[in-house]
């Protein structure tokens, strides 16, 4: 094992450097970034897990509400088993899971009913460690869901200030938030999250150690994206001012608008003398397998991205980009992306400044989106407002920072989808949710079909209970169709029920077969 974990003194500054231990981000943020959050299958995380067990990272940043809807819908596989297995594949590394404190799954804002239930599942399931980023970096309702998640089970919280560029957020409310966080008992460790890559090494020098003095002597951790290009090196900046734990990613699914490399940071680490924990044989070994699924799923990998300061305009962050990205290719109109990211910019002053992230970066996203459809068609801008973005102006997911612009309002306030929105749903009790659902199905329901019930669309739920176990990986896939396959038409068909693909090819004796899949449509 080739780990390096001690102290020394970096070259520039002659200070005792003490180690820096890493969170890897590949399965969670990096195929959400780059691969749209369907790149990945339980087969595939299951096996890279163990090699990623041994690198020694503090945590795996693993999956979200997020992750866990794409894969019911794109492949059809059980969230719970996807958590379960790769529990049982890494006993040593905390696996995480990242949520805004108010959603699970649905778009919808999630009572605490549904939250508290979420994560009891997440930790029955294997789940230690949860990272909350609170949408609008509201306190109360971020220390509100780290009470529910250790009440719940998680072993470990970390709360996020989450970083954005506005006339109305400053630097004080960034660290009035990490005083609030390290006075708390339900919060562990602290995180600096960067989603629109739009810290730069300047404002690292900045924002750093005003937020290192008020994290104490808890844990100071940086998430950023690569996005502007600047990552790589204000990573080093805040190694240097006292940041404890990276966000990396890596091989395929680093870089890009995802975090930096995690092969590269070494590098960089070692040119500047300051000691990281990493057992780099196993990342290499990682790495490779990931590099594997890429190639073998035609998934392009994440490259080192040039100085851009463009996104410092539309704060678009890396995930969303990617499903923007995915949105308008499968419309055929992926020659709009540019007026869309301008539209973006137009959007979020209008809804008062919301920080960029999920779910607000989706609903501007989303509206920017169908702005620009509907200028294109000759309507009016906000002629179409999604139910997320109603809820939003009506005030159901808290009171953003900035002023919602009064035309926007009162456009909103005039639709009758408003008046049916303005009184938020009752909170039901789990006695009352069982009930329901379970009178529905005719049988009592075990609280992970019941969850998913809840917040998905019933189709896709009764779609991933048929569906069964999802298939173990290996370069060359594995179906899940259990009879032979024994002929041209077995083939095909059982090529379908594979994840995402675009060329196979398989070699009998003298019969040769080959697949080559076109077109855009859907879960292809």
């Amino acid at each position: 094992m080739t780990t390096l974990a001690r102290e020394s003194a970096t070259p520039r500054t002659g200070r005792r450097q003490k180690t820096i231990r890493l969170v890897d981000t590949s399965l969670r943020d990096g195929n959400q970034s780059l691969w749209g959050a369907t790149g990945l299958t339980t087969g595939m995380v299951e096996a890279v897990g163990p090699l990623l067990d041994r690198v020694g990272y503090e945590a795996i940043d693993f999956t979200s509400s997020t992750h866990l809807a794409m894969g019911v819908k794109f492949h059809r596989e059980n969230p719970w088993e996807r958590v379960s297995r790769m529990r049982a594949v890494m006993p040593d590394t905390p696996l995480s899971a990242i949520t805004t404190g108010m959603r699970f799954m649905s778009w919808e804002k999630a009572s605490e009913t549904v939250m508290r239930m979420a994560l009891r599942l997440l930790a029955r399931h294997g789940l230690r460690r949860l990272q909350i980023a609170e949408p609008m970096n509201d306190v109360d309702s971020l220390l509100r869901v780290a009470r529910w998640a250790k009440e719940e089970g998680i072993e470990r919280v970390v709360a996020a200030v989450t970083f954005t560029e506005s006339p109305v957020h400053t630097d004080e409310s960034y660290a009035r938030n990490v005083r609030a966080y390290h006075a708390s008992a339900y919060v562990d460790s602290v995180y600096v999250k960067d989603p629109g890559g739009l810290l730069t090494v300047e404002r690292t020098r900045q924002l750093i150690p005003d937020i290192r003095r008020a994290a104490g002597d808890k844990s100071l951790e940086l998430h950023s994206h690569c996005t502007t290009g600047a990552a790589s090196h204000l990573y080093l900046v805040a190694a240097e001012l006292g940041v404890d734990v990276l966000h990396t990613g890596l091989g395929p699914l680093a870089n890009g608008t995802a975090q930096p490399s995690l092969e590269n940071l070494l590098g960089n680490l070692d040119a500047l003398g300051i000691p990281v924990h990493a057992d780099r044989e196993a990342a290499s070994a990682a790495a490779e397998i990931l590099h594997t699924i890429a190639d073998s799923q035609g998934l392009a990998a994440g490259e080192p991205t040039e100085y851009d300061l463009s996104p410092h305009v539309h704060q678009v962050p890396g995930g969303m980009m990617s499903t923007l990205r995915r949105q308008l290719g499968e419309l055929r109109m992926l020659d709009r992306l540019p007026a869309v990211i301008e539209e973006v910019g137009r959007v979020r002053a209008e809804l008062g400044h919301p920080i960029m992230v999920t779910p607000f970066s989706q609903f501007v996203g989303s509206q920017a989106l169908m702005n620009v459809l509907a200028t294109g068609s000759g309507q009016d801008r906000y002629s179409r407002v999604p139910d997320e973005v109603v809820r939003f102006v009506l005030g159901h997911f808290g009171t953003p920072q900035g002023e919602i612009a009064t035309e926007v309002a009162e456009r909103v306030a005039a639709l009758p989808r408003a008046q049916e929105l303005a009184v938020p749903p009752a909170e039901r009790s789990l006695a009352e949710l069982r009930e329901e659902y379970g009178g529905r199905a005719g049988r009592e329901l075990p609280e992970e079909e019941l969850l998913l019930r809840l917040v998905l669309p019933q189709d896709q739920v009764d779609a991933v209970l048929a569906a069964g176990p999802a298939p173990r990986w290996s370069p060359v896939g594995v179906g899940r169709a259990t009879a032979p396959v024994t002929g041209v038409a077995d083939f095909v068909r059982a090529a379908h029920r594979l994840p995402r693909w675009k060329y196979l090819a398989v070699t009998r004796g003298t019969e040769r077969v080959e697949l080559r899949r076109t077109g855009t449509g859907g879960d292809r």
